[in-house]
C-alpha cells in the first residue's frame, strides 16, 4: 500500500509493484481519465509500456523507450522502515525448536524462539544481518537501529527500495561498527555533497554495488564518502569509460568491474591505484593490453601490486596479450577462461601449458594450482614447440652464434630465459609446427610390451588430446590386464635410442610431445 505523503516527496521515491521494483517520476492525473497516478520507470524496462509520453503528452523521461508506466498508487508499496523489515525477516520464519540453525547471509546463528523478548535479545547481538529483498526504503524512528542492532558488522540491503545515498547514511551512521555494506540492485540518487555523508561510512571495508545503473563518474563522485574501503564491487553496471581516480579509491585492494562494457583504452587510468591487488575484468569486452612504459622482458611500473587479474570471457585472440601480462611485476594468479585465444588450441591443455610458460611467476591459473613439476614440463614443451622458429630466426644452440632476430624476440619473450634455464632442446626434440586440422588430431601409435615377448605389438589412432589416463584404461582392456598398475615410455625416430617416460595420468599425449608414428611401452608390475 502507498505510504501517506505529499507529492513532492513521493517523486523520487522507490516502489515496488508485483515483484517489480522502480523509481517514481510524476505523480498526478493523466487525461482523460480521473485520480492520482504514479508514473514508475522501471529498473528492467521489460515492464514497462512507453518512455513516460501519454497521447502526445510528456510526464516523465526514461532512460529507456519502454521503461515506464502508470501505476495507481494503491498498487505501489513505498517500502518499510529497517527494524520492520528486520522483525519480519525473523517473525515470517517458520518456528522452530529452541537451538535450531538459521542462515543468515553467509554465516549461521542460532535462534531460539520468536517471541517478542526472545528475538529482541537474539537480534542485539547479532554481528550480520540480511534484508536481501526485504522492501526497506529507511532507516525509521530516531536511533531505532542503533538500539536495536548495535552490533552489526556486515549488511546486505541488496534489491531494496532505498533511493538515496543520503537515506543509506542515515541507516548506516547508527551502525558503527559496520564494514561491509552490500547495496546492489538498487537505485541511488547521488549525493550532492558526499564528502558531508563520509562519517556514516567511516569503518567501511568492502562495498557492493553490483546492478545499480552507475557509471565511473558517479563512482567517483560517491567515493569521498569511501575514505578507508578496501574492496569495491561493480559488476553490471553502465561503466563504459575509466577516469583516473585521483585523491579518492587510493586504499583498494580488490575492484571488481566485471560484465561492464569499458574502452579498453581506458583501463590504464586506473593502473596507479598503489595497492590494488585484485582487478576482476571479465566480460568487459577486453581484447588488448599494452604497458608502453616497459619493453619486453622488463617490469611495467604500472598496476605496482596486482597479484589477481580476471579476464574470463573477453575477447583476448592473441598472445601478445599475454607477453604483456609478463611486464606486471606482481602477476601471481591468473584467470582467462573463454577467450578467442585459448579456443583456437586443439586443445585446452595445450593453452594452459602456453600460458604458464610465458608468464613465469604464475601460481595459479584458471583456479587451478601450477605445480613445480607442471611448470617445468610446460616450460621444456615450449622450447621444444618454437624451437625449430628459434633456428629459423637466428637463434643457435651454441650460445656464441645465437643471434635471434628482434621479431622472434618480441613474439617469444621469455625464450632466450629458458634457453638458459634449461639449455637449447636437440634438433631431433624440436616440432614443427602444424596448422590447425582435424587430421592433426590423431595420432597413429604402436603400443610394444617389451617385458613379454608373446604379445604382438598394437598399432593405435589415438587423439594427442587424450590423458594417460585414459590412455592406461585402453590398454587395460586391449591386454586384459585388469588391476595392474601400468608404467608407460615413449620411443620415436627423432631420438633414436632414447626413451622418455610418461610418467602423470593427467597430462594429455601431446604434453609429453607424442607425435604420429611413434611407439608407447608398456610395462608393468
Amino acid at each position: 500500500m502507498m505510504m501517506m505523503m505529499e507529492e513532492e516527496e513521493a517523486v523520487g521515491r522507490r516502489v515496488s509493484c508485483d515483484g517489480h521494483r522502480g523509481t517514481v517520476r510524476y505523480v498526478g492525473p493523466v487525461p482523460p481519465t480521473a485520480g492520482v497516478w504514479l508514473g514508475v520507470e522501471w529498473d528492467h524496462p521489460d515492464r514497462g509500456k512507453h518512455d513516460g509520453s501519454h497521447e502526445g503528452v510528456r510526464y516523465f523521461s526514461c532512460r529507456h523507450p519502454t521503461g515506464g508506466s502508470f501505476v495507481r498508487p494503491k498498487k505501489a508499496s513505498f517500502g518499510v522502515d529497517y527494524v520492520t523489515a528486520l522483525k519480519r525477516r525473523y517473525e515470517e520464519e517458520p518456528e522452530e525448536p529452541a537451538g535450531d540453525e538459521l542462515k543468515i547471509s553467509s554465516r549461521t546463528v542460532m535462534m531460539v524462539g520468536f517471541d517478542d523478548v526472545k528475538l529482541k535479545q537474539k537480534v542485539e547481538k547479532l554481528t550480520e544481518v540480511g534484508l536481501r529483498r526485504c522492501e526497506v526504503s529507511g532507516p525509521g524512528p530516531q536511533n531505532e537501529i542503533r538500539n536495536t542492532t548495535p552490533f552489526v558488522q556486515s549488511l546486505d540491503l541488496s534489491g531494496n527500495l532505498l533511493s538515496s545515498w543520503e537515506i543509506v547514511a542515515a541507516i548506516t551512521e547508527q551502525l558503527e561498527s559496520l564494514r561491509e555494506l552490500q547495496l546492489s540492485h538498487n537505485r541511488l540518487s547521488i549525493s550532492s555533497d558526499p564528502c558531508h555523508l563520509s562519517p556514516a561510512f567511516s569503518r567501511l571495508r568492502v562495498l557492493s554495488l553490483n546492478s545499480c545503473a552507475l557509471t565511473w563518474t558517479q563512482v567517483l563522485h560517491c567515493a569521498p564518502m569511501w575514505q578507508h574501503l578496501e574492496e569495491l564491487y561493480l559488476a553490471d553496471n553502465d561503466i563504459t569509460e575509466l577516469l583516473r581516480p585521483d585523491h579518492v579509491l587510493q586504499t583498494l585492494r580488490v575492484l571488481d568491474l566485471s560484465n561492464n562494457q569499458i574502452l579498453q583504452e581506458t583501463v590504464l587510468e586506473i593502473s596507479r591505484l598503489p595497492w590494488l591487488e585484485k582487478l576482476n575484468l571479465s566480460g568487459s569486452g577486453l581484447s588488448e593490453v599494452q604497458f608502453s612504459d616497459a619493453s619486453a622482458g622488463t617490469r611495467t611500473a604500472l598496476f605496482p601490486a596486482l597479484k589477481t587479474l580476471l579476464l574470463d570471457d573477453n575477447n583476448i585472440s592473441e598472445w601478445r596479450v599475454v607477453n604483456e601480462l609478463e611486464k606486471l611485476r606482481s602477476l601471481l594468479h591468473l584467470s582467462c577462461r573463454r577467450n578467442p585465444l585459448l579456443q583456437r588450441e586443439k586443445n585446452l591443455e595445450t593453452a594452459r601449458q602456453i600460458l604458464i610458460a610465458r608468464l613465469s611467476r604464475l601460481q595459479l591459473l584458471d583456479r587451478r594450482q601450477v605445480e613445480p613439476d607442471e611448470r617445468r614440463g610446460a616450460e621444456l614443451d615450449y622450447c621444444k614447440r618454437f624451437g625449430l622458429a628459434w633456428l629459423q630466426a637466428g637463434g643457435h644452440i651454441d650460445p656464441e652464434k645465437s643471434r635471434p632476430n628482434t621479431d622472434f624476440l618480441t613474439e617469444h619473450p621469455r625464450f632466450l630465459a629458458l634457453i638458459h634455464k634449461y639449455g637449447a632442446p636437440d634438433e631431433g626434440e624440436m616440432r614443427e609446427q602444424k596448422p590447425f586440422a582435424l587430421k592433426n588430431q590423431l595420432l597413429t601409435v604402436t603400443f610394444v610390451c617389451p617385458e613379454d615377448s608373446g604379445r604382438k605389438p598394437i598399432e593405435k589412432k589415438l587423439p594427442e588430446s587424450m590423458i594417460v589416463q585414459k590412455v592406461k584404461g585402453l590398454l587395460h582392456r586391449l591386454l586384459k590386464l585388469p588391476g595392474v598398475e601400468l608404467k608407460l615410455s615413449y620411443t620415436c625416430a627423432k631420438m633414436a635410442g632414447r626413451e622418455i617416460e610418461i610418467d602423470n595420468d593427467l597430462k594429455p599425449l601431446q604434453f609429453y610431445s607424442v607425435e604420429d608414428g611413434d611407439r608407447i611401452l608398456v610395462r608393468w608390475s
